[in-house]
């Protein structure tokens, strides 16, 4: 899954850590999910989202290997 978490956070003149502590997570988390390294829950993505005010779809996107079983 691919995501443009960055890109949100510039928007919004986030940093990680802002995020984090908007998400209640660690910093360490929003630098794995940016990085493709974990897929966060569909509660975090939905808070992600919400707190960068931009739709779901815009910030995480499904990769064509994502559909493979």
């Amino acid at each position: 899954m691919k995501n443009s978490i960055k890109v949100e956070r510039a928007k919004n003149d986030f940093t990680q850590a802002d995020l984090a502590e908007k998400v209640g997570v660690s910093r360490q988390t929003i630098n794995s999910i940016e990085k493709g390294r974990f897929i966060p829950s569909t509660v975090l993505a939905l808070k992600i989202a919400e707190v960068c005010n931009a739709k779901i779809h815009d910030v995480f996107m499904l990769e064509e290997s994502d559909w493979q079983s």
